[in-house]
């Protein structure tokens, strides 16, 4: 037992300070990264560009890594209809629909009405653009509305609802289907006791405690930029 906790102390620090080693070198190995995956098609590069240029918190466009992530799990799973809550400025829909059948179609809702007019623009920069569906509103009033099964969710909204959409999602997703929710690591605070009192920080503890739970869902969490759960509805 004594040379057990010896090991496990020994690995648990070397974990820690490897985290703190790639946190420090965290642009150059993104830039290392990034030089070293599928490049992003021109139209993604002006989103990304425009969006940093004439939209408010840039950051939360998807970006290079987890947009070709999504793009691969969309063309993974080869979905024929996908559901996203929270569309930003379009870049995310437009990856998924990569992989999208060819008949199929992703349906986007944006809570935003100002940032209308940006997306359907920037959906139109995309021969893709076509299989996208907006629909502007809160998505716990829309997604009720909705008809049909998905094979494939993408949660990235407002964090302190996570749970209720989550519930909201459910029954919409098939058996076998996939919902993947961004942001749930939230730089770290979702495991930091500074934040304890921060709601968007106990709204994704309690996300992935509720994920964690559930006996009819099987997840992973991975360290993909702020945070990616790939949630397997069983």
């Amino acid at each position: 037992m004594q040379n057990y906790n010896f090991f496990w102390i020994f690995a648990r620090k070397n974990v820690i300070l490897q985290a703190k080693c790639q946190k420090k070198m965290g642009i150059e190995l993104l830039d290392y990264i990034e030089s070293h995956i599928s490049a992003e098609p021109e139209a993604l590069r002006r989103i990304t560009h425009d969006t940093h240029v004439n939209v408010l918190n840039p950051h939360m466009l998807s970006g290079h890594l987890q947009g070709r992530f999504l793009a691969m799990m969309s063309r993974m799973i080869g979905p024929k209809r996908i559901l996203e809550l929270g569309t930003f400025t379009g870049y995310s829909a437009l990856c998924m629909a990569e992989g999208l059948a060819e008949d199929g179609v992703l349906v986007t809702i944006e809570h935003n009405d100002e940032l209308e007019e940006t997306i359907r623009a920037n959906l139109s920069l995309s021969p893709l653009g076509r299989k996208v569906e907006l629909r502007i509103g809160d998505a716990k009033q829309v997604v009720p509305t909705l008809e049909g099964a998905f094979d494939m969710v993408f949660i990235d909204a407002d964090k302190r609802e996570y749970c209720e959409y989550l519930d909201l999602v459910f029954d919409k997703v098939r058996a076998g289907g996939w919902i993947i929710a961004d942001n749930t690591l939230w730089d770290g605070h979702v495991a930091d006791a500074k934040y304890d009192r921060d709601k968007q920080t106990l709204g994704l503890r309690a996300f992935n405690d509720k994920v964690h739970d559930d006996n009819r869902l099987e997840n992973v969490i991975l360290p993909i930029r702020d945070g990616l759960s790939i949630i397997r509805k069983k």
